[in-house]
Formats: C-alpha cells, sequence, structure tokens
C-alpha cells in the first residue's frame, strides 16, 4: 500500500444561519494530514469509462451526501489500536474491488454523467484529531452543527465530481473516534455506501476476501426500455424547467435542528389515528404526517401553493428480476405526495396519512421502469419537482451498526446532508445513540428549517411532546 501527503484538499463547512454559540476552542478538530490511499494492487490494467444508471444520473443526485459514525474507545480491544492505519490497510484492500471510487465523474455532451477511471488514482483520506472526549459531546447525539461539520470534508460541486469519495478519521483525546464520509451520491445510495463500508470492515477484521462481490452493471440493470414508454403520469408532480438545478431555490437561512420523539407520546399518536380513521399506520406515516402539515404551517406556505413530501423506497427487490445480491448504484427511487398547502394544514391529519401510505402502493417494477424511461425521455428538458419539496428519510434500520472495524460497531450514525430529493430542507428519523442506551426512548429527529420557521415549528413540537396532537387541523 503507498500513501502520498495531499495537502490540496480544502474541507469548507456547509451555509447555514450564524450561531451565537460557536464552536470553543476546545473543540476545534485538527487536521494534520491526508493520504491518497490506494488500491493494494492494480485492479485493471487500461484507463475506461464506467457508464452509469439513470437512476444515478437524476438531477437530484448531482451533490454528496456527508455523513459521519462514531466509535469509543479502541484501547479495551486486542485489535491493533491506531485506527487510521487499521482502516487505511482495509480501504487499500478494498479498493481492489470497489476501483470505482477512485475514478472521476465527467460529463458527456447530453449532460449525463459518467464514471472516468485511470491508474494510478486513489482515495483521499484526511487524518485529524479532537482535544475532547466523545463523552463530552454526548456522543454527537445532540452536536454543536459547527463542530461536527468539521469531522466530514466538504468538496464544492467540481471537487466532488473529480473526487468523488473521501474520508475522514477523527481520534479523540478518549481514544474514540469518528469516520466522516463524503460520496457523490451519483456513485451509490446510502445502502451502497453501506456494503462498501461492512467490506472494508470485513478485511479490517482481517478476511481474505470480501463476502459480498461489487456487481456495477448499471446501464444494463436500470437503463431504458427500447423504446421507452411512460404508463405512470410523473408531469403530476414533476416538470421540465430547462437550466433548473433542484438545489438553487433560495438563498435564505436554514437552521438543523433535532427533536425527541418519546415512545409514549408516538404510541398514544398512533393509536388516536387509528381510532378516528380505523386505518393503522407506520411511524414513518403518522410521524412524518404531522412533520409535514408543522412544517409547512411554520412556512407560512400559501394556501393554494402545491406543497410535496418526497421519499425515497428500496427497489431492489421491487424490479422484475431484483436486482443481483451485491449491486451497489442507486437502487431506489423517489415517491413524492403533493397536496396544497390549505389541504395540508386544515385536512384532519389521518387523511393526510393516508394519502402518504396509499403512495407506498406505487411501489412497482412498473413505476421503477417508467421513471427511468421519463428521464430518458425529459432528461435534456431539465427535470425538477420544482420548490416546496419536503424531504423525509428514515434511518433507523439501515443497518448502519454492522460497520465494525475491530473495536465494536458504531454508537452514533450521524447524516449532515442539506439536500435531500430536491428538497434543501430535508428531515431524518434517526435512532439515539447506543452509548446512551437505556437513558433515552424512542428517537430523535433531525430536521433542516428556514431560521425564521423555527419558532413555530418548535412550538408544535412541544404540542406533540405534550399530547396535543391537533388531529383535525391546527
Amino acid at each position: 500500500m503507498i500513501h502520498y501527503i495531499f495537502t490540496s484538499y480544502t474541507c469548507r463547512a456547509h451555509k447555514s444561519a450564524p450561531n451565537h454559540e460557536a464552536a470553543s476552542p476546545a473543540m476545534e478538530v485538527h487536521n494534520s494530514e491526508t493520504d491518497l490511499v490506494f488500491p493494494s494492487r492494480p485492479p485493471f490494467e487500461h484507463d475506461h469509462d464506467l457508464p452509469l444508471s439513470h437512476l444515478d444520473t437524476d438531477r437530484n443526485l448531482h451533490v454528496t451526501f456527508r455523513y459521519v459514525r462514531a466509535y469509543t474507545s479502541t484501547a479495551a480491544s486486542n485489535h491493533p489500536s491506531d485506527p487510521f492505519r487499521v482502516i487505511s490497510a482495509a480501504l487499500s484492500d478494498a479498493l481492489v474491488y470497489y476501483y470505482p471510487f477512485t475514478g472521476s465523474l465527467r460529463r458527456r455532451g447530453d449532460g449525463r454523467l459518467e464514471l472516468f477511471c485511470a491508474a494510478g488514482k486513489g482515495v483521499p483520506f484526511v487524518r485529524a484529531a479532537a482535544d475532547c472526549s466523545l463523552e463530552s459531546l454526548n456522543y454527537l447525539d445532540e452536536p454543536d452543527r459547527h463542530f461536527v461539520e468539521q469531522l466530514v470534508p466538504d468538496p464544492g460541486p467540481d471537487e466532488g465530481l473529480a473526487t468523488p469519495f473521501v474520508l475522514q478519521l477523527t481520534v479523540f483525546a478518549c481514544g474514540g473516534y469518528c469516520l466522516g464520509a463524503s460520496i457523490h451520491h451519483a456513485m451509490c445510495d446510502g445502502l451502497g455506501a453501506t456494503q462498501f463500508f461492512n467490506a472494508v470492515a470485513e478485511l479490517a477484521r482481517g478476511v481474505s476476501r470480501v463476502s459480498v462481490e461489487p456487481v456495477w452493471e448499471r446501464s444494463s440493470l436500470l437503463g431504458p426500455r427500447e423504446p421507452p414508454r411512460v404508463e405512470v403520469p410523473f408531469e403530476e408532480f414533476l416538470h421540465c424547467e430547462k437550466g433548473s438545478s433542484p438545489y438553487c431555490q433560495s438563498n435564505e437561512a436554514v437552521v438543523r435542528e433535532c427533536f425527541h420523539v418519546r415512545d409514549e407520546c408516538l404510541d398514544r399518536y398512533k393509536a388516536l389515528l387509528l381510532e378516528k380513521s380505523g386505518v393503522s399506520f407506520t411511524t414513518f406515516e403518522a410521524l412524518g404526517a404531522f412533520l409535514w402539515r408543522a412544517r409547512v404551517k411554520a412556512a407560512g406556505v400559501l394556501g393554494h401553493e402545491k406543497v410535496k413530501f418526497a421519499y425515497s423506497i428500496n427497489v431492489r427487490k421491487v424490479v422484475k428480476p431484483p436486482l443481483p445480491v451485491g449491486y451497489w448504484g442507486n437502487g431506489c427511487v423517489p415517491m413524492y405526495v403533493q397536496l396544497s398547502a390549505k389541504e395540508v394544514v386544515e385536512n384532519p391529519i389521518w387523511e393526510t396519512a393516508k394519502v402518504i401510505k396509499k403512495s407506498k402502493s406505487n411501489a412497482r417494477d412498473e413505476y421503477v421502469r417508467s421513471f427511468i424511461d421519463f428521464q430518458e425521455l425529459n432528461y435534456a428538458k431539465g427535470i425538477t419537482a420544482g420548490k416546496g419539496v419536503s424531504g423525509f428519510t428514515d434511518w433507523r434500520h439501515l443497518g448502519h451498526s454492522t460497520v465494525d472495524f475491530g473495536w465494536g460497531g458504531p454508537v452514533t450514525v450521524l447524516p449532515l446532508s442539506r439536500h435531500l430529493l430536491g428538497s434543501v430542507e430535508p428531515c431524518f428519523f434517526l435512532p439515539y445513540s447506543s452509548a446512551n442506551a437505556g437513558s433515552k426512548d424512542g428517537f430523535k429527529v433531525l430536521i433542516t428549517l428556514p431560521e425564521i420557521a423555527l419558532h413555530a415549528f418548535r412550538q408544535d413540537m412541544e404540542k406533540f411532546t405534550s399530547q396535543q396532537f391537533g388531529l383535525s387541523s391546527l
């Protein structure tokens, strides 16, 4: 394995609302060096292009997604105690299987992305240190946002294409560490990234081969039909606007805040919805309806304006035939629920939950194939969901805790991305840190909002906590 000192890579913080509680000097992260990690043996002989699927090239995915895993001390293990050295060596071996991560994304003549793979390329791996302990940060359960931004590289748009995968390992004074990842979304989704990190973790624990062989075949497995045909009315919630960008909608200041959802409140709320509607809702459907209503109301959206509840659904086993085990490209498609702001705010909340629930029935092979064909026919025209999109995703059951490099799995996994499914205000359902197991029940909601809407949104979350659900209307 070869390492080079690589100092030109920059790490920037996201633009957000001013924070008057800036991180203290004791909470600074110090980057010492950046190594370029190469595959442990040459994975190919000739430079080549790799085509992407039509799900990979969806313009909503022309962003990097960033997240961090927090691990407690490595001192009590018989495994080697230097996580940077162990993970670097395992990463080098994993890149033989996943060498596309060393490539660069570039645009074809039609504007779509493709991946160029050249010999002698590697993955930047930043080594950093923090003078505080993870315990003093509550294991990132409620982190200072300025501090946590320092734990993950944040490439600009051009850097993200040239270097679509960057890692940072930050060691804390307690011996614990965080592994931050910045991955261009055209490369993979969260499930694909977890497959890769599980491969690195297996190799770090001493196996000689990964248990799941990666499958690339993107354009053949998720490419358009011939001829393309669209059997789903996507034009009801997607439209074409040449030159549009889904994430250049507003310059207003935004804030990210964490809210707690206790089991007692959630169970009572779902029971009342069942009593009123006769329908049993999942947590995602029920709480999603409440959060969507609170967000639309807090933002003061005019009643006639259309708003969208957006989420993605895993289609690896939905498509026919199912995607092969080991497929690590984007395997999710966006789903949209569209209502007027007046309907979201004034309708009984179980009616909104019903619409969200009903939308899941669209998750079938024809929906996926039609979405791919819609992209084929309209990509050059600029496909966009427009403004008023609220993106929701549930990270409570994605298997992040399986990524064990030899000292145990992560105690916390925290997303930092602000862009999701065409929304600049994403909402994540997240488990509490396992380091705090037993001290908290339920889970947390990490949400991004316009700063001017935060006060009103907080009020509605306080009502939820006191079990004043406002089922009929707000």
